[in-house]
Formats: C-alpha cells, structure tokens, sequence
C-alpha cells in the first residue's frame, strides 16, 4: 500500500485532483445522452419527445445504483481516512451480490409493470409504443451499469479518480459508434431507428465496464485494495452497506420519479412542451457536470476528513468546496444566458423551437448556479454518514416541489417556464435544510 495515499487534506489543490477526473467521468455520460438526442432528433420530433419518458425512466433506476455507490463511497472513504485497508475488498464484494439483485427487480419491473403505467399516464399512443419498446430492451443494461458506477465509489473513495476519465472515455467512443450504426443503419449495421439508442446505450456500458476493469488489474489496484477475493455471503458487511445506502437508494429514487411525474404533466401540454423540456435535461445534466463532481467530492472528502478525526476541518472544507463549484457553474450561467440558441440549433427543430426554449434555458440557467451551493451542502450530510437525514432533506424537496407542478402545470395550465421554475423551489429547500443540519445538528458520527 506503499504507492496508494488513501488520506486527503482538505487544499484546493486536493479538490481539484479529485473533483476535475469526476467531471470528466460525469459529463462523458451526458455527451452520450446528448448525442443521442441529436441523433433521434434528426429521425423526427416524436422521437425526440419520447427518448426525454425513456430518458428520465432509465435514470430512476440509474440513481438507484448511484445512491448504493454513494453509500458505499462514505463507507470506503471513512475506512481509507482510518486506514483499514483490508475493509475495502470486503465491501466492494458484498456490494456486487447487492447490485446485480436490483438490476434483476429493475428488469422484472419494466417488462411487467411499465407498459401498464405507461398507457393509464400518457395520451399519444404511438409514443406509449415506442416508450415500451425500448426500455424493455435498454433496461438489461442494469447488468453492467451498477458494476460500472462501482468503479466512481472505489476510485474516489481511495483517492485515485485519474482513473475515472479511462472506461468513460471507452464509454463515450462505443456510444458514438453504435449510435450512429444502430439508430441511422450506417457502418454495416441494422437500421433500428428509436431502438438503436437502447443498444448503443448497452454495448457501451459494457465496454465501460469491461476496460476499467482492465486498467485495475494493469495497475495491479486489485492487489494493493485486495479486491477480487470472493469470499461467501457476508451478513455484516451487507447489513452496513444496506443501511448506509437505502435511504440513499430511496432518496435518489424519489427525486428522479418526481421528474418522471414532472415529464408526464409536460406531455399534457403537447409534443413541443415535451421535447423543449427533454432539451433542457439535456442542458441541466451536461452543464450541471462540474456541480455534481464537487458533490461527489464532497461526500469522499467529508468522510475522510472524519475518518482522521479532523471534524473541526470540515466547516473549511465546505467553504473551499463551494467557491470552486459556484465559480464553474458561474461561467456555465454566462455561456447559456449570452448563447442560448447555439446550445439548442444542436438538435435541428427550427426557429420556433428555439423561441420557445430560451425562456427556459434562462430558468435553468439560475437554477444551476443555486444548485452548485446547495449540493455541497447536502453531500456534506450524505458524507458524515447521516442517510437517513438526507432521505428525511429529500423528501420535504420532492413535496414542495410536486405540490408546485401539479398547480403549475395541471391546475392553472400555466407554460412550461413557470414549470421549469420548480427548480429554484426545490433547491432553495435542500440549501436552507442541508445548511441547518450541518450548522446546529450533532452530525459527528462513527459508521
């Protein structure tokens, strides 16, 4: 373990060699998203339309797989601040079994329940066919997903996210590739229009997967984190995992089904509505990259911290944390607010389309510089080790926020600007709760 520093000090520097490999692993992902979108937007608008259901349905169970890893990622980094290393494989191996049982639930789900969801939600049938059809084939990407998301809580957690640019670099190429085969007909490969993506999407998680896994046995981290070792079914390990990150799981889950609710009220108000607000994801979770980097890094580093019993450096930590994310997110809110209409010529729907979304693209421009404060914050929670206060802070978000779609959108029919604007609600709620908790709370804690 000579060759592995798994302590972090809390300079600026220090965040940046964590923060700046996670970027580029989260805004590779996004790029594929995009892509994707560019390339179905150029089959037709309803395709675009229906990739923002599929879109926000995927990420429900994506999440769920994100909240494991940020448990797991707490738990990894208060064990590498304490130096017990032989913990390490340990929780990575329970944590495989734990996956692969919620990527099966998450395919059972989808092929049984959703097609029933979908026709008693949704008006546009054709869209309700082409929703069905495709994740019940983008699903089984689960498999891979999970193991995949792995990789950001080991390599994070131990201090080694250069790392973390190599498989989602494979990823992004792969995507590209099958995207372009897949949905067009090109390069030799079957013409499969919509479905296309759902393949492409599969076969470069896989890919992901495959060569990180590569890099870790070239680097022999294997060895020096003693990974790998298989052993049975370990009760205790599990059990800290699962209540680490359930309410993690929940909390994730509850926040991207809320945006799937949010999607469904959209599609009430026509097929433009729809695909304007799928662009905006699009701008919300590519320019939103560098914020939930720092997010990352603010769990990794607050639970470190701790593991040294630093707790008095915390506080600095959170400071030093958000300067740097409000400072990115500051110069994303400039190039959307002076450039809109370049972001969005990108998916070739016309000028109307255009003037329809700028107005948004302003909305979620303010939102993302709120966000890059009030998720620091609230990984601070998550990295002392206090899920179930982050489920509890995630929760009273998600209320208001449903409550202010539903009247917004369904009640008074009002335009989607004003229900874009729930971003700011939902935010505003997550800062004041995170920051109260941190400032006045007993959050020192042993896990």
């Amino acid at each position: 373990m000579n060759n592995i520093n798994l302590k972090v000090t809390i300079g600026y520097k220090q965040i940046l060699s964590i923060a700046l490999p996670i970027s580029a692993s989260i805004i590779l992902p996004q790029i594929n998203f995009i892509i994707n979108n560019i390339f179905l937007g150029s089959v037709n608008q309803q395709s675009l339309a229906a990739a923002g259901i599929t879109g926000v349905y995927y990420l429900i169970f994506a999440v769920w797989g994100i909240g494991l890893n940020n448990g797991l990622q707490t738990l990894l980094s208060r064990r590498a601040g304490q130096d017990r290393v032989s913990e390490i494989g340990k929780l990575m191996a329970q944590s495989v079994r734990i996956s692969f049982a919620m990527a099966l639930f998450g395919v059972i789900i989808t092929w049984f329940l959703v097609p029933v969801l979908l026709q008693h939600s949704l008006h546009n049938q054709e869209i309700i066919d082409k929703c069905i059809g495709f994740l019940r084939i983008r699903i089984f990407g689960l498999f891979f997903l999970y193991l995949y998301q792995m990789r950001n809580a080991l390599l994070v957690s131990t201090n080694l996210s250069r790392y973390l640019f190599i498989g989602t670099a494979a990823e992004a190429l792969v995507n590209v590739l099958f995207d372009y085969g897949l949905i067009k007909g090109r390069l030799g490969m079957p013409h499969l229009g919509f479905n296309g993506a759902a393949y492409a999407s599969i076969l470069a998680e896989f890919s992901g997967l495959l060569i990180i896994y590569l890099v870790i046995k070239a680097k022999k981290i294997d060895k020096q984190l003693q990974l790998f070792q298989f052993s049975g079914f370990d009760w205790v390990h599990s059990k800290l995992i699962l209540i680490q990150s359930l309410p993690l799981i929940a909390q994730h889950a509850i926040s991207i089904i809320s945006w799937e609710y949010f999607y469904i009220l959209v599609e009430h108000h026509g097929e433009t509505a729809l695909a304007v607000s799928n662009t905006m994801r699009n701008i919300f979770g590519f320019f939103g990259c560098f914020t939930w980097a720092f997010a990352a890094t603010t769990n990794s580093m607050v639970s470190n911290i701790i593991g040294q019993n630093m707790h008095d450096k915390v506080p600095l930590l959170i400071r030093r944390i958000i300067h740097m994310s409000f400072g990115f997110s500051f110069i994303v809110f400039l190039m959307l607010n002076l450039f809109p209409g370049i972001f969005l010529a990108i998916y070739s729907q016309g000028d109307d389309f255009i003037l329809q979304a700028i107005p948004v693209v302003r909305i979620v421009s303010a939102a993302l510089l709120l966000m890059s404060i009030s998720v620091v914050w609230f990984n601070a929670v998550i990295g002392t080790g206090n899920s179930k206060v982050s489920l509890i802070i995630e929760m009273i978000c998600i209320t208001g926020y449903c409550i202010y779609v539903y009247l917004v959108l369904e009640k008074f029919h009002l335009s989607i600007v004003w229900g874009w604007a729930s971003e700011w609600i939902y935010w505003s709620v997550m800062l004041v709760s995170s920051y109260l908790f941190m400032k006045y709370r007993n959050w020192h804690k042993v896990i």
